[in-house]
């Protein structure tokens, strides 16, 4: 068996030993004991299983200063950016906690019997109960909120399913850190021991992804490897939903409007937006479209200026490193392309990675820069006129975000843009800049492919409807019914004959 180590990203070098990779024979006991814990973690029930999340975001939270530490040394996020993280995953946790107690996410729906045109009808209820265990694998770039304790575990096991965690090799310490501590927080919440599972490496990814017990898969990568993935499920005897999110250019409009009122400012905040985390958002602002004429220039300027003075940030791990390198330097190369700016050159060991603006045209956009580098680079396109610019956007790749920059009461050309857009991005922003990703009710992050496969990913409350499945009681007796499709049960929105009844 071959060792998991940590890397130091700011040295390059090892630092320890944190497990060995999980055998095969291993993984299936993992997704044996997940399988065992199911029907025991869906009867704690709604409230059992929010105790549950505030019970792990509290352990989580207890332990604040050893897993920021150990975070801070394997990713080089450093401790700002990684306690602000920490408070998203307590709170996300805390937030399904809430949805289950709200209770509309059952979709509990009654018809009673009766006549219709097409003849009389039964009894009839549905709800969504737990599909089974789940398998989520944890992302680079944010090694707690889209890891082990992320939104997929968060929203999965509110749904009822026990979750197989595969770390991340970037931060296997902190994986095997937080895991320890969920464990033994739902061992003291009661949970059924199998609800939480971990796995180390890459072959024991390949075979939690396979194993029957598991009924569904959420990832957060590369579409490599998420079409990996892919593949080992269609060659699954049962295939079953993978959820991925996987690539996303986040293209930004500045309007010419906006440009004149505040263009400068626009170019500062852009390059804090796409340098951020070291550009290793799932949301960094890839692409800008700016204006031609001497208010666009205002942007640019002020963009090159920002890229300038930035320093070489350190990046995840040494494969993102040698990726970026790879592609901004197929972006550099492009025809049409040329560099308005590097920030400082990488100096010394580790991973780091100079910030690099580059610039094109609308008119001569190459494929590459359609394309996401992740890493701290953008491109600038200028587009001169409106009609240009619809041309453009339409040859874009869809993405999780797509941002639009407004002068000061501006509503025709943003409802245009606007209008382009909405097909190729699951979230519209307006005057701000996509990276950050609030936590809410009304919060999406997915987008048509290839920016995600799916409808839903592991932010916002509808996470949860993943890993939910449907399932209708015909006829049946009420001591044999869920307790909220009982007559008697008036707790959570349920639509009964169909008409809404609201909780009293």
């Amino acid at each position: 068996m071959a060792t998991v180590v940590s890397t130091d990203p700011r040295t390059g070098r090892p630092v320890e030993e944190v497990a060995q990779e999980t055998t095969t024979a291993e993984v299936d006991r993992r997704c044996a004991a997940a399988l065992a814990a199911a029907p025991g973690l869906e009867a704690l029930g709604r409230a059992g299983r929010a105790a549950l999340l505030r019970g792990l975001a509290d352990a989580v939270e207890d332990r604040r200063a050893d897993i920021v530490a150990v975070a801070d040394r394997e990713t080089a996020l450093g401790p700002v950016r990684l306690n602000g993280e920490l408070t998203r995953t307590c709170y996300q946790l805390r937030l399904f906690a809430e949805v289950l107690e709200e209770g509309s996410y059952l979709e509990a729906a009654i018809d009673h019997p009766g006549e219709t045109p097409m003849g009389p009808r039964p009894d009839l209820r549905r709800m969504l109960v737990p599909i089974g265990p789940v398998a989520v694998f944890g992302a680079s770039n944010f090694p707690l909120a889209f890891s082990v304790p992320g939104g997929d575990t968060a929203s999965a096991l509110a749904a009822g399913c026990p979750v197989v965690v595969k770390a991340h090799g970037s931060h296997p310490a902190t994986s095997q850190l937080v895991f320890d501590i969920l464990v033994s927080a739902a061992h003291k919440a009661g949970a059924p021991d199998g609800t939480l599972g971990l796995v180390h490496g890459v072959q024991a990814g390949a075979d939690l992804v396979a194993h029957p017990a598991i009924r569904a898969v959420g990832f957060t990568g590369s579409v490599t490897g998420g079409r990996a993935l892919m593949r080992i499920i269609e060659q699954r005897p049962d295939p079953v939903p993978f959820f991925g999110e996987l690539s996303s250019l986040n293209p930004v409009v500045v309007t010419p409007r906006a440009a004149a009122e505040r263009g400068p400012a626009i170019g500062a905040e852009l390059v804090g937006s796409f340098t951020l985390g070291a550009g290793q958002f799932c949301t960094k602002p890839g692409l800008v479209f700016v204006p031609v004429g001497s208010d666009g220039d205002a942007v640019v300027a002020a963009m090159a200026e920002a890229v300038r003075g930035a320093d070489a940030p350190v990046l995840l791990n040494e494969g993102i490193a040698t990726a970026y390198d790879h592609i901004a330097g197929g972006l550099v190369e492009a025809p049409g392309v040329q560099v308005l700016a590097r920030g400082a050159e990488p100096a010394g060991d580790g991973f780091r990675a100079a910030p690099l603006l580059l610039a094109t045209s609308t008119g001569q956009l190459p494929r590459q820069v359609t394309e996401e580098c992740f890493g701290p680079v953008s491109v600038v396109a200028r587009y001169d006129g409106a009609a240009e610019l619809f041309a453009a956007l339409a040859a874009m790749p869809s993405s999780l975000t797509a941002t639009v920059l407004r002068g000061r009461g501006e509503t025709e050309l943003p409802l245009a843009v606007s209008e382009q857009l909405r097909p190729r991005a699951g979230r519209l922003i307006y005057d701000a800049y996509p990276t950050g990703v609030a936590v809410s009710w009304a919060q999406h992050h997915g987008g048509p492919w290839p920016s995600t496969n799916s409808q839903h990913t592991s932010v916002g409350s509808t996470a949860i409807r993943r890993f939910l499945r449907p399932i209708t009681w015909q006829g049946a007796p009420a001591d044999l019914l869920p307790l909220e499709l009982t007559d008697d049960y008036h707790a959570v929105p349920r639509r009964v004959d169909g008409v809404l009844e609201l909780p009293r």
